[in-house]
């Protein structure tokens, strides 16, 4: 089974209600439900790279041995305004990130995917906070990723360890 799950920005504004009106909207959640049986499953980062692959490939084996389904979450770019229109505060818009397209026909085409249900989730922000985000929306026993080798990792602190610090469920991190 294979899918794709692309759910509406996480600032979207939300309705408010009419101060005449006699009973306030109910709080909305902008995010859709997500699927029942994916619950409780495994959550991976995944952005094509050779580290993101590898914790793929043992998000995939801890899935079939745990009976769950696969969620892999791609993080789109979100990047500032003031880089294009020099505005003050920095407000963040989403860029269209069309990799996730990619990522997702990619995906559909493996045959090493065919082993465990899965569904492709894009978000947009910090990756930090969206995996451990979709992590407590699906329930997720565990969230998988890779590990970062680069100069800015470094500089910032990489995903992964940033991760693991916040996380409120096991964080795997793959060598």
């Amino acid at each position: 089974m294979a899918g794709h799950e692309f759910f509406e920005p996480a600032d979207r504004k939300r309705p408010v209600a009419e101060p005449t009106a006699a009973e306030p909207l109910a709080a909305e959640d902008p995010r859709q439900s997500c699927d029942p049986a994916f619950k409780h499953g495994v959550v991976v980062g995944f952005d094509g790279s050779t580290s993101s692959e590898r914790a793929l490939a043992y998000a995939i084996g801890m899935a079939r041995r745990l009976g769950s389904g696969l969620v892999i979450v791609h993080v789109a770019n979100r990047l500032p305004t003031t880089v294009w229109a020099g505005c003050e505060p920095p407000v963040f818009v989403d860029v269209p990130d069309h990799r996730t397209e990619v990522l997702g026909l990619e995906l559909a085409c493996a045959d090493y995917l065919a082993e465990v249900p899965w569904v492709l989730v894009e978000r947009g922000g910090d990756i930090c906070h969206e995996l451990e985000e979709v992590g407590r929306e699906y329930e997720a026993d565990a969230i998988v990723v890779g590990s970062s080798h680069g100069l800015v990792g470094r500089l910032f602190g990489s995903v992964a360890g940033r991760l693991a610090k916040r996380a409120k469920r096991p964080v795997v991190v793959i060598p």
